[in-house]
């Protein structure tokens, strides 16, 4: 019997049983539809967690104090040193001895009150460079960024947040007002375009200064919290990590680098973590997706157990006129494959569908990948294949007279 019989025999076995068979694929569908949206959610948890990342800036390279010893021996909070000065940075930014280090900025930061007119907001407070919009990767929504004369005249300018703005002036134009911070006058001169979040951190909840102005007048301290650093390209980070080491072990005449007081965090690093992370986690939300698909596989193996004792008359018939093994397997594993393929189509259409549609729905972003479809429309299809299998011997070992006898 040739491949095209056999295929015209097994869809009409399955038309004279159109809603079982249909029943039975739903299971394969739910399988399917579940892997690619699952799979979708977790590739959209990845690449909105890398791109907060990359937001923080690119080929970001940042420099910490390390936590001193407080009395007793009591390590205290991360980042709360106070080892790193404006000299650090002025001796990071020098060409010559670190060629791979395109832009440093320090930074300092703290929370204050500020008010406009009878409006205020508690917001934090960022002291840093002219370059801070070049290593964070902020664009201008209108006015002008600090310049290096407002870093070196202690002026009192600012820049604000987006959400600053929605909080403090109630739809009136920001630029130009004078605002207090801690009670110290400011003038704003340029508003920071959205960014968004990045983790816990709202990116548009600050207002940048000049850092002489926020040590002077804000913080009272020479000591900056942390330095940005923006390598030259993404291939030299580790020869920048290794530059901005060296350089601040001499600077802080440190000559064993285990006793050093500030740490250094690759954003290569950070985003390598992550990946690995959420790739795990896709790996994970797939395999608990897949499980419904060994779920219908069982149901289609189910049904063509049922479908051969039901048939076993026919079986018997077609043995008898001279059928043989080859082409009982071939029909039944037909019509298994055909279970398992349909049912892969319409759940591979149902899980575009539905993962296109949930961003719509909810704040969760999916990205659709085509080897999470290709995948889970050849695995429906191995599956009728596989569980096909043993139904189908099970049905060509029949005997002919046995079956032909069979009530």
């Amino acid at each position: 019997m040739s491949v095209l019989e056999a295929l015209r025999m097994a869809l009409q076995g399955l038309f004279a049983q159109r809603l079982r068979a249909a029943l039975t694929m739903l299971g394969i569908l739910i399988g399917v539809s579940a892997v690619i949206v699952l799979v979708a959610v977790g590739n959209g948890n990845a690449q909105q967690i890398n791109n907060q990342i990359q937001s923080l800036g690119s080929n970001l390279l940042t420099v910490f104090s390390t936590p001193r010893r407080g009395a007793g021996g009591v390590a205290q909070q991360f980042g709360s040193g106070t080892s790193l000065t404006l000299g650090d940075a002025r001796a990071l930014a020098d060409r010559a001895a670190n060629p791979d280090l395109e832009a440093v900025v320090p930074s300092v930061n703290t929370r204050a009150q500020v008010t406009w007119t009878t409006q205020n907001t508690n917001t934090s407070i960022t002291g840093t460079s002219e370059e801070f919009p070049t290593v964070r990767n902020y664009a201008m929504a209108e006015g002008d960024f600090l310049t290096a004369a407002d870093v070196s005249n202690d002026a009192h300018v600012a820049v604000v947040g987006a959400t600053v703005v929605d909080n403090l002036f109630n739809g009136a134009d920001p630029l130009g007002q004078a605002i207090k911070i801690n009670r110290q006058p400011f003038v704003v001169i340029g508003v920071l375009a959205s960014k968004g979040s990045a983790g816990f951190q709202n990116q548009d909840d600050t207002i940048i200064v000049p850092v002489s102005t926020a040590q002077a007048y804000l913080t009272g301290s020479k000591t900056v919290n942390n330095i940005f650093v923006e390598a030259a390209s993404p291939d030299v980070m580790s020869d920048a990590q290794a530059e901005i080491q060296d350089t601040l072990l001499t600077a802080h005449h440190i000559q064993n680098a285990a006793l050093a007081d500030f740490q250094v965090l690759n954003q290569s690093d950070i985003l390598q973590t992550a990946s690995s992370i959420t790739a795990s986690e896709t790996l994970l939300l797939g395999a608990i997706a897949a499980i419904s698909l060994v779920v219908g596989g069982i149901g289609i193996m189910n049904i063509m157990l049922v479908t051969v004792t039901e048939r076993t008359r026919e079986i018997g018939i077609r043995k008898a006129i001279g059928a043989r093994r080859r082409d009982i397997i071939v029909q039944f594993l037909i019509e298994s494959v055909m279970l398992g393929g349909v049912g892969g189509a319409v759940g591979v259409l149902t899980g575009i569908g539905v993962s296109l549609l949930l961003p719509h729905l909810s704040s969760l972003t999916t990205v659709v990948s085509a080897s999470s479809i290709a995948l889970a429309l050849s695995v429906s299809v191995a599956i009728g294949l596989f569980f096909g299998l043993y139904p189908a011997n099970r049905a060509a070992g029949m005997h002919p007279i046995q079956a032909l006898h069979y009530e």
